[in-house]
């Protein structure tokens, strides 16, 4: 019996001496500081608004398509014909909740990069404005964050004017991700979306519209300060049929956040690329950024690099209800100009050199 007890407390002594060495060997190691904190939570802010727009569309309709094939098939039943009730909405200036635009997560993803907007004019909320938002970039991290997000304070820097961001119409097709896109203030980039806004909601609206689209998205790459812009006049001729202002943004940075693999002019690949741009709408750009573990390491989330989205002056737009083409083409002109006049007065400001120079196609 006296042995058993020897043993017994001898082994209870070799817990109570492991249990103390563990306790000091988790002690010992280093608690995460502030700092690691907020990185992981921008790192992370970053990658759910990632896979968002990568996935949320695809796995929702997918998710959708399986179910109609288990025992709850009525739930897609019930979905699509919600859509079916709801299918002008995205058109008609969507389903935009204040509460979503001033999510926490957007904050962090304002710093991860970090992203800030610069007003050089005021806007008045007695007009309506289109902005062109320029360049494109890969994944118009600029045009989100400022006017779709409230984390950079464009409500504070033009009080009474109310942001909106156009996007490819066939995104609101998707199940659950046009819920998600409208929530946050997007609309289709359709004359009868961007009519209703700048017709129907009174003034103080202001329709941001990335004009390059997804042909600029092909020539993206760091250093690279050429637009789109030549021969895209549709949004002028919107501006001179509703009386909005046209104002030009540029974000400066937005082409450093990816790396592309961009193919030659006449390259079979290019060829691709541009024959499926017709038929889907957008470009399939071959793209790569850092990974999920190390900035160093290759992934599809974007490169911390500062983006700053300067607001230019308003060109003030007159009310013609069909403007002929000549007027038109005054006005694009006069557009080009004050964008011209914004990026050689603050490219120095944000990165780049006296000598850089904005091309436009």
């Amino acid at each position: 019996m006296k042995t058993i007890i020897a043993a017994c407390s001898q082994n209870l002594s070799g817990s109570r001496a492991s249990i103390q060495t563990a306790l000091r060997t988790l002690l010992a190691v280093p608690w995460p500081s502030q700092r690691d904190v907020r990185s992981a939570l921008q790192l992370l802010a970053v990658l759910q608004w990632v896979l968002s727009f990568l996935l949320l569309g695809t796995v929702s309709l997918l998710l959708l398509i399986y179910l109609l094939f288990t025992s709850l098939w009525l739930v897609p039943v019930l979905y699509v014909a919600w859509i079916i009730f709801d299918w002008d909405t995205p058109e008609k200036g969507g389903r935009r909740l204040p509460c979503l635009r001033r999510w926490t997560v957007w904050k962090h993803f304002r710093d991860y990069f970090p992203v800030k907007l610069v007003k050089t004019h005021d806007l008045s909320p007695s007009h309506n404005y289109i902005i062109g938002s320029h360049p494109h970039g890969i994944l118009c991290v600029g045009a989100f964050c400022n006017f779709i997000t409230g984390s950079t304070g464009f409500e504070e820097l033009f009080p009474g004017i109310r942001s909106f961001l156009t996007t490819l119409a066939g995104n609101f097709r998707l199940p659950v991700f046009r819920e998600y896109l409208m929530s946050g203030g997007l609309c289709p980039v359709t004359r009868r979306a961007i009519g209703y806004l700048l017709s129907q909601k009174g003034t103080g609206n202001a329709v941001a519209i990335v004009i390059g689209g997804a042909a600029e998205s092909l020539s993206c790459r760091p250093g690279v300060t050429t637009l789109i812009l030549k021969n895209r006049k549709g949004f002028v001729r919107m501006a001179l049929r509703h009386g909005a202002f046209l104002v030009p943004s540029f974000s400066f940075g937005e082409n450093d956040l990816f790396r592309q693999v961009v193919f030659e002019e006449g390259s079979w690949m290019r060829s691709i690329q541009r024959r499926f741009q017709k038929m889907m709408g957008f470009a399939p750009c071959l793209f790569y950024g850092r990974g999920l573990t190390s900035s160093r390491s290759h992934g599809f989330l974007p490169y911390s690099r500062p983006i700053t989205t300067v607001v230019g002056e308003p060109v003030a737009v007159p009310k013609v209800e069909n403007p002929s083409r000549e007027l038109v083409d005054r006005y694009h002109e006069l557009y080009i100009r004050a964008l011209l006049k914004l990026f050689n007065e603050n490219k120095t400001k944000y990165g780049l050199s006296e000598s850089d120079e904005l091309h436009i196609l």
